[in-house]
């Protein structure tokens, strides 16, 4: 048999991006485009506000009219006309305004022709009488006050989102005010989680001696439901053709495979030996991380299979360098990964040797100068994991970073 010998952390996860193309795109309804990435181009197809329109309750007016207006020195204006948000312009010859007149008008109202300024309301005075009524203002307007142009929001023809990009809720509602009802995107991956072993029971079943709860499966779920991916989860024995009829049935059903357990030599490790009897192609198995060494990463059906260890920090360890980026790569995602931010060590950390990379888990909170990493290392593994919201890397080439560097660590 072939000794595949562990690669750096660098190459795997460069292999694993290099391997993988995005699936293929689908239209999607903008309500349900958050959080996805953008297949094409977006080209705003209407002008937002489609007219100018009116900031405040007011009036219309011509500013010159009100260049000398106050308190003191009130200006009378005749009231011509009403406009509301959303009223059609039956009379467009008379929707208009000439010197000494303004127009009673709403927030989001068209402006008249004429009007290039509006006063707000509570500098108004209103006489009426049986002929007209006589608008008495008592400040200035100068030209463009509380007035929403026409285009200011987006022009149409304006670039709106440019493929490759994430969608954000804001993004939504600019694409919506932009003429899209619908956009492509590029399809979500459906990914099956298989947790191997015979001690692995579902949660909510009763829990005899020696079993435990599937607790890998669940997170990993959890991870890929926060980035909008389907998940379906199995679990299976450490019996041979009970693992490969599992993993024919999700290579049917999904877009890619997570195995959990089974990954390293051990008696029943035998998740990688059926994987290559199925055809699979190993692109790495076993990588010169901590934890996680045990991870691989192949294809099988023209699918990326994902090996991950069964111990907890090993597990989420592997798929959050690895796998993860895999997935997201499969999304569309242009630069796959964990977010950055720059951190200070609170205090030190020791890699475990030159040609590794490791990784901790630790906590990232604020202080008056930036933000402290706090490493979790003493907590108990999976109180490590679930209290963490970030990860410290010392790279390969180092054994130690000193308490109070200034640092890049990942966003969990």
């Amino acid at each position: 048999m072939v000794k595949w010998l562990p690669i750096g952390f660098d190459e795997a996860l460069k292999k694993t991006v290099e391997a993988i193309v995005p699936l293929g795109v689908e239209m999607v309804e903008l309500s349900e485009s958050t959080g996805r990435i953008a297949a094409q181009d977006l080209i705003a197809k209407v002008d937002s506000p489609s007219i100018n329109a009116s900031l405040k309750d007011g009036y219309a007016v011509k500013s010159e009219d009100l260049t000398f207006a106050s308190e003191n020195n009130p200006v009378k204006l005749k009231l011509k006309g009403y406009a509301a948000a959303g009223d059609k312009v039956e009379d467009k010859e008379n929707f208009c305004l000439k010197s000494g007149e303004a127009y009673r008008i709403l927030t989001g109202a068209k402006l008249p022709d004429g009007a290039d300024a509006v006063l707000s309301e509570e500098y108004v005075d209103v006489q009426r009488s049986n002929n007209y009524s006589t608008v008495i203002a008592k400040n200035v307007a100068e030209f463009g006050r509380n007035i929403l142009p026409k285009g200011s929001d987006v022009k149409v023809g304006e670039p709106v989102v440019s493929a490759n990009q994430f969608i954000t809720a804001g993004f939504a509602g600019l694409l919506a005010a932009s003429g899209f009802s619908q956009i492509q995107l590029f399809k979500q991956p459906i990914v099956s989680i298989i947790a191997t072993g015979n001690e692995v029971i579902a949660p909510g079943l009763p829990l005899s001696e020696g079993k435990l709860y599937a607790s890998n499966m669940v997170t990993l779920s959890a991870f890929c439901h926060d980035y909008g991916m389907k998940s379906l989860t199995f679990i299976v024995k450490d019996v041979e053709d009970e693992i490969r009829s599992t993993l024919k049935s999700a290579l049917e059903v999904s877009d890619a495979i997570i195995t959990s357990g089974g990954a390293w030599t051990g008696d029943r490790d035998m998740v990688a030996k059926i994987l290559l009897s199925m055809g699979w192609k190993q692109i790495f198995h076993r990588i010169r991380i901590g934890p996680g060494k045990a991870v691989g990463f192949g294809i099988l059906n023209q699918k990326p299979v994902f090996i991950l260890p069964g111990g907890p920090p090993s597990n989420l360890m592997g798929f959050l360098q690895i796998a993860l980026p895999g997935l997201m790569r499969l999304a569309g995602y242009p630069n796959p990964g964990l977010k950055t931010a720059t951190v200070m060590l609170e205090s030190e950390l020791y890699g475990r040797d030159s040609d590794w990379t490791q990784f901790v888990f630790g906590v990232v909170t604020q202080s008056d100068v930036m933000p402290i990493f706090h490493s979790l290392r003493q907590k108990g593994r999976l109180q490590a994991m679930a209290q963490a919201n970030a990860i410290a890397t010392i790279p390969e080439g180092k054994t130690l970073i000193a308490s109070g560097e200034v640092i890049k660590v990942q966003i969990v």
